[in-house]
C-alpha cells in the first residue's frame, strides 16, 4: 500500500484517502502544526475562562467535509493502519490499533511532553481536553459542554452509577443480558444508597426477537418507583444491538406525567455501537451513552467519553474530583459550593496519559473525514456477508439477529460440537483472531469492522466451515 499523501487543506491528491471528498487525512495529520497560532481562547465556563496564556500549542480542530458521493477508497482507509500482515483481524470489538493521524498526534504530544513535561502540559492540557469534548461533542450531536472524558467504558459506567441520585427504595431496572460492567457498577452504587435493582429478561432467544417484544417488555416492567433504565446498546454477548430509540418513544409519554426528579433516565452503555453506528446522541434519545474510544472508534487506548443531557446531568453527583472544571481549585480554596453538576464536573482529574487523551481530536476527525454514515454501511456490509456465511453452514448456529435493525458489528454464533474457547482457538490457529463472549452462556465472536475486506471475511468462513462434526465430513 502506497503512503498517502496530502496536497493542503481542502485538496486532495490521486492518492488520497477518500474518492470525492475535500480532505485528505494525510494532510490532516500535518494541518495542526501547519495552522495559525491565531486560535482564539475559549470562552465558555466549561471551556476556559479567556486566558490567553491557556491557548494551546496546536489548535483544537481542523474542520472535515464530509464524503461526497464519489464513494471511499477502502484499501487506501485499510492502509492507515500497520497491522501484523499474517493475522486476520476481527475483533475490533477488543481492542483497537489506532491509523496514522492517530498514531502521528500521540507521537507529537508524547514528543513534546518528553522534552518540555512541564511547560508543554501546562500550555495545553486544558485547552486539548475541551477540544477532545468538542470534537467528541461535533461528532455525536451534542454541545462538548455536556461531554466528561474517562479512560475507558467500565470508568464510564462507573462514574455515571457511583454519582446517579437514587434514594432508598427508589428502582434501577435492568436486563439480565447486560455485562458485568452495569450489574456490578450498580450493585455497588445501590449497596449504599438502599436502592433496588432489578433485572429482567427481554428475550428467549436473541437471533428470533424483534423490537415490539424488547420494548414491551421494558415498558411493561416500569413501575412507580423506577428511576433509571440501565441498558447496553449492542449486547456484547450475542451482538443484538437495542432499539433504543423506540425505547425512548416508549418512555416519553411515562416521564410526561412526572416531576423532573422523578423521570425515568435512559442510560446506555454504548461501547459496541460508537463507532459503528450513525447516530448521535438525539436521534437515539437517551439520557446517557457511554462508551470507550479505543474500540470502534479506533482513537487512542486508555481513552472513553460519557454524553449526558441537561437533565442527565442535573441527576448525578460527581465522584470523583476534577481539575477541569474552571472553578475547581476556587471551590475548594474558597470553601463555596462549585455549584450544579456539569460533564467537566464529571471528568476525572489526576495525570493521565495526555498524548492519548489530546488525540482523540484526530481520531474523531478521521472518523468525520471518511463518514459516519459511510462506516457503517461498510461495517453491515462485512456483518452480514459473515451472517450469510455462517447460516449456509448446518454445523453454526448464528445468534445475531439478521434484522438489520437488531445488529450492528458483533456477529456471535456457535459451532456444534465445539466450545466457544476450542473454535476461537482453532481460528487463532489459522490466524483470524476472534474471541468468546465472557458470559455465562459463552459464543463465538467475530467483529469486522470497516478496516477489514471481504476476503478476509471469506478466508475466516471457510476456516469455520472446516470445522464441521466428523460424522458430517
Amino acid at each position: 500500500m502506497r503512503q498517502l499523501e496530502g496536497t493542503g487543506r481542502g485538496r486532495l491528491s490521486r492518492r488520497g484517502l477518500l474518492t470525492g471528498t475535500g480532505v485528505a487525512l494525510g494532510g490532516l495529520a500535518a494541518a495542526p502544526a501547519a495552522l495559525a497560532q491565531d486560535t482564539p481562547p475559549p470562552t465558555d465556563p466549561d471551556f476556559g475562562d479567556g486566558d490567553p496564556t491557556l491557548r494551546p500549542d496546536f489548535p483544537p480542530a481542523v474542520s472535515v467535509e464530509p464524503p461526497a458521493p464519489g464513494g471511499v477508497d477502502w484499501a487506501a482507509v485499510r492502509g492507515q493502519w500497520s497491522m501484523a500482515p499474517e493475522e486476520v483481524n476481527l475483533s475490533a470489538m477488543l481492542f483497537a490499533s489506532n491509523p496514522r493521524i492517530v498514531r502521528d498526534a500521540i507521537n507529537r504530544h508524547r514528543m513534546a511532553l518528553d522534552a518540555r513535561p512541564v511547560t508543554y502540559l501546562e500550555r495545553n492540557n486544558r485547552p486539548l481536553q475541551n477540544a477532545a469534548r468538542a470534537a467528541a461533542g461535533q461528532y455525536f450531536g451534542t454541545p462538548g459542554g455536556d461531554v466528561a472524558l474517562c479512560e475507558n467504558t467500565t470508568e464510564g459506567v462507573s462514574l455515571l452509577y457511583a454519582g446517579i441520585n437514587v434514594r432508598y427504595g427508589d428502582e434501577v431496572l435492568t436486563t439480565t443480558h447486560d455485562y458485568y460492567v452495569t450489574h456490578e457498577s450498580l450493585r455497588m452504587s445501590l449497596a449504599r444508597t438502599g436502592g433496588v435493582l432489578r433485572k429482567i429478561q427481554l428475550f428467549e432467544a436473541s437471533e428470533r426477537t424483534n423490537a415490539a417484544e424488547i420494548v414491551g417488555r421494558l415498558i411493561a416492567a416500569i413501575g412507580p418507583r423506577t428511576r433509571v433504565l440501565a441498558l447496553t446498546w449492542v449486547h456484547s454477548s450475542t451482538g443484538l444491538k437495542m432499539p433504543i430509540r423506540a425505547i425512548a418513544d416508549a418512555l416519553a409519554p411515562i416521564n410526561a406525567g412526572r416531576p423532573q426528579g422523578e423521570k425515568v433516565l435512559l442510560c446506555v452503555d454504548g461501547a459496541h455501537g460508537f463507532g459503528v453506528e450513525n447516530e448521535t446522541l438525539p436521534s437515539l434519545g437517551a439520557d446517557f451513552v457511554m462508551a470507550g474510544c479505543h474500540k470502534w472508534l479506533f482513537g487512542p487506548r486508555g481513552t472513553g467519553v460519557v454524553f449526558g443531557t441537561p437533565l442527565g446531568w442535573s441527576r448525578v453527583s460527581p465522584t470523583v474530583p476534577t481539575f477541569l472544571a474552571p472553578n475547581a481549585y476556587g471551590s475548594w480554596i474558597g470553601g463555596y459550593d462549585p455549584g450544579p453538576t456539569t460533564a467537566a464536573r464529571m471528568t476525572p482529574g489526576g495525570f493521565k496519559a495526555f498524548e492519548h487523551v489530546w488525540s482523540l481530536i484526530e481520531a474523531f476527525q478521521f472518523h468525520e473525514g471518511i463518514g459516519k454514515a459511510a462506516i457503517s454501511a461498510r461495517t453491515h456490509e462485512l456483518g452480514l456477508r459473515l451472517k450469510d456465511g455462517l447460516n449456509q453452514m448446518p454445523h453454526i448456529t448464528v445468534r445475531t439477529p439478521m434484522d438489520p435493525n437488531l445488529c450492528a458489528g458483533i456477529v456471535s454464533f456457535d459451532v456444534e460440537g465445539m466450545s466457544a474457547d476450542a473454535a476461537v482457538h482453532k481460528l487463532r490457529n489459522g490466524n483470524v483472531i476472534a474471541s468468546a463472549a465472557p458470559y455465562a452462556v459463552r459464543h463465538v465472536r467475530l467483529t469486522p469492522s470497516f478496516r477489514n475486506t471481504p476476503e478476509e471475511v471469506d478466508y475466516a468462513l471457510n476456516l469455520l466451515n472446516a470445522l464441521k462434526p466428523r460424522a458430517r465430513r
